[in-house]
C-alpha cells in the first residue's frame, strides 16, 4: 500500500533542527513489512498510529520501525504522532491514551487546536545501574577518549521505556569531539544490555540544561538528532548524581549539534504520593517540515 505520510521535525530547536519523523496516521491496514518500507524509505524512526486494542481503555496504539527492526517505544514519535493528530482534528480530549509495545503511554496536550500547541507524554520512573570499571574501558575504547574525559560521576545503564548508557564527560567540548568507532557501537551495546550510547555534559548546571548526543545500538544510522527516551533516561541518572531536583523545575537536554541539527528536548519529574517522583513528563516542540501538511 502507499499510505499518507507525513513528515514532521521533533524537538526542533532551531531552524533545520530536530529530529525527523515520518508518521502515518492511518496506518491499521500497514502491515508489518509496510511499516518497515517506509523507515527504510526515509531512512528515520518512523511511529504508525492505529486504532485502540479491541476492549482496551486506550485511544490509539502506537508503533514504531527504525530501518532494521520494530522498536517498543519511541519518544519523539510519540510526540510528533500526537501533535499531528491534534493538527488533523482527530483528538477528542486533551488527554490521550496511546497503547504502546512497552506499554501505556498517557499524552497531555495544551492549547489543542492552536498554533501553540504542545504535547507531553509520560515515561515511567528510571532505574539506574553503575556499571563496572570493565565496562568503562569498553566504552572509552569504543568512543575514543580517555579516562580524564569522563566527569566526576558514575557510568549508568538508565532505563525508563529502554536502557540507555549514560556516560559524563568533562565538558562539552569532549562531547562535540567525539568521533565512536560506530561499527562497534552494537557489539558494545549488546555487551552493556543497552540500545544506545548517550555522553552528555553539564552546560548549565543552575539552569538544569545539559548537552548530549546518542549513539545507537542498530537503528540503522550512525546518530539521533534527538532521543526522547534516551533524555528521560539520563533525567534519572542525572537525579542519582545529584546533578537536578527532586520537584518539577525543567531539565533541558540539548542534542544534534554535532549533526547540525539542534534539538531541544524538556523533562519534568512527575511527583505521586508523598511526593515520590513516579515518573517524569517528556516533551518538545515540533513542526511539519517544508512542503509537507
Amino acid at each position: 500500500m502507499t499510505p499518507q505520510v507525513h513528515l514532521l521535525s521533533v524537538f526542533a530547536d532551531a531552524p533545520g533542527g530536530g529530529n525527523p519523523l515520518p508518521v502515518v496516521t492511518d496506518a491499521d491496514a500497514m502491515s508489518d513489512a509496510d511499516m518497515q518500507a517506509v523507515a527504510r524509505r526515509y531512512g528515520h524512526e518512523s511511529g504508525f498510529v492505529r486504532s485502540a486494542p479491541a476492549g482496551s481503555d486506550h485511544d490509539f496504539d502506537f508503533r514504531f520501525w527504525v530501518p532494521n527492526h520494530e522498536m517498543e517505544m519511541c519518544g519523539h514519535a510519540t510526540v510528533g504522532a500526537v501533535w499531528m493528530l491534534d493538527r488533523l482534528g482527530r483528538l477528542t480530549s486533551d488527554r490521550v491514551r496511546i497503547a504502546t509495545r512497552s506499554g501505556r503511554v498517557d499524552a497531555r496536550v495544551d492549547g489543542s487546536g492552536t498554533d501553540a500547541v504542545q504535547v507531553a507524554i509520560t515515561q515511567p520512573r528510571g532505574t539506574t545501574d553503575v556499571l563496572d570499571d570493565t565496562s568503562i574501558d569498553a566504552i572509552l575504547d569504543v568512543l575514543g577518549i580517555r579516562a580524564d574525559d569522563l566527569g566526576p560521576f558514575p557510568v549508568h545503564n538508565a532505563h525508563t521505556s529502554r536502557v540507555k548508557t549514560a556516560i559524563p564527560v568533562r565538558d562539552c567540548a569532549v562531547l562535540d569531539g567525539l568521533a565512536p568507532d560506530t561499527t562497534r557501537v552494537e557489539e558494545l551495546c549488546e555487551r552493556l544490555g543497552s540500545t544506545g550510547l548517550y555522553p552528555y555534559a553539564a552546560a548549565d548546571l543552575a539552569d538544569q540544561v545539559f548537552d548530549a548526543r546518542q549513539f545507537p545500538k542498530s537503528s540503522g544510522y550512525p546518530e539521533d538528532a534527538a532521543t526522547g527516551i534516551a533524555a528521560s533516561a539520563l533525567a534519572f541518572a542525572l537525579l542519582e548524581n545529584g546533578l537536578v531536583a527532586a520537584d518539577e523545575r525543567p531539565i533541558r537536554i540539548r542534542q544534534g549539534r554535532a549533526m547540525g541539527r539542534p534539538s531541544r528536548i524538556t523533562i519534568r519529574f512527575r511527583a505521586g504520593s508523598a511526593q515520590r517522583i513516579d515518573g517524569c513528563w517528556l516533551s518538545g516542540p515540533v513542526r511539519l517540515e517544508p512542503g509537507h501538511t
